[in-house]
């Protein structure tokens, strides 16, 4: 297919109204955009674009609830948006107690349209975006206790992300810091081992391969520039950062960009992209939701597949 295809999340969130909020801001032909989700949830669109109709009922929703009605629909609306094989995917905020709730038990968006697109081995990867700040995560979603790095793995996943850089970016010979997984990065064995058996051989090994990737840095200092930089829209020294876990990685990022942090998954043939948020609850259904981080979600992909 070729249109950049979007869902609305769970419809008991804010997904279907910074949907339609985003569409209106970016005023896009019609024939760019396919929409997954229901009409009921749509009623405010100004323009006749594609609807792929998933069935839900206007009794079903329920704004500011978990339910598994909505886990439902945010999970078929993924599947099907991956069945498309769109040119790219925007998606809005789902809930994942929701999707659990369903039967469905994936830790996310990533996990499920890494099981419905990837083939031959291929990793999906969160990479977080704000303008020219990126910043990679060589985990996802897991328990802080159950992250679990070898060299392996942190080799592969900076391969691949190399290759996303240069090819969706045109970053040419991309220039990464890797932060470390240990308070002060490890201070030579003495707060943890992770740094001297995992990180840095696998950092002399890529290094070997021509890429440049930095030593294992302390991370409470290393983002300073970045954020810097960013709300001074100067150039970085680096063109991503690599965090070891979710929050290492999305605290520096989202505190000085906020809701215009894009999610994007990388590593599968199709690029897709989300906003940084969740479902807010706690606004939903009552017309005052912010749409930048969708406006930013879908200008990531509509403008780079023209």
């Amino acid at each position: 297919m070729n249109k950049i295809a979007i869902t609305t999340g769970d419809p008991n969130g804010i997904g279907a109204e910074i949907t339609v909020k985003a569409l209106k801001a970016l005023n896009l032909p019609k024939d760019k955009i396919v929409i997954v989700s229901n009409k009921i949830l749509l009623k405010d669109l100004d323009k006749d674009y594609e609807i792929i109709e998933i069935p839900y009922s206007k009794s079903d929703i329920d704004y500011g609830h978990v339910t598994r009605a909505a886990g439902e629909f945010s999970f078929k609306s993924l599947v099907k948006v991956c069945e498309l094989k769109p040119k790219a995917i925007v998606t809005g905020p789902v809930a994942k107690n929701a999707l659990h709730l369903a039967g469905h038990n994936f830790n996310g968006q990533t996990e499920i349209i890494q099981k419905y697109l990837s083939h031959d081995g291929q990793l999906a990867e969160m990479l977080f975006v704000a303008g020219d700040f990126r910043v990679l995560l060589l985990t996802r979603h897991c328990a802080l206790k159950e992250v679990n790095l070898t060299k392996e793995l942190v080799i592969i996943k900076v391969q691949n992300l190399v290759k996303v850089l240069q090819k969706k970016f045109g970053i040419k010979s991309p220039k990464l810091a890797l932060c470390g997984f240990n308070p002060h990065a490890g201070e030579d064995g003495i707060l943890g081992n992770e740094e001297i058996d995992i990180l840095i051989p696998a950092v002399n090994i890529l290094n070997s391969q021509g890429i440049d990737i930095s030593m294992p840095k302390p991370s409470d200092t290393l983002f300073i520039n970045a954020g810097m930089n960013y709300l001074n829209k100067t150039k970085d020294e680096y063109d991503c950062y690599i965090a070891n876990y979710h929050d290492q990685g999305l605290i520096p990022i989202k505190t000085v960009a906020g809701i215009k942090t894009v999610n994007t998954t990388i590593g599968l043939d199709i690029i897709r992209t989300s906003p940084g948020h969740g479902t807010a609850f706690d606004i939903a259904g009552k017309n005052i939701a912010n749409p930048e981080g969708m406006i930013e979600a879908i200008k990531q992909v509509v403008f780079e597949n023209k």
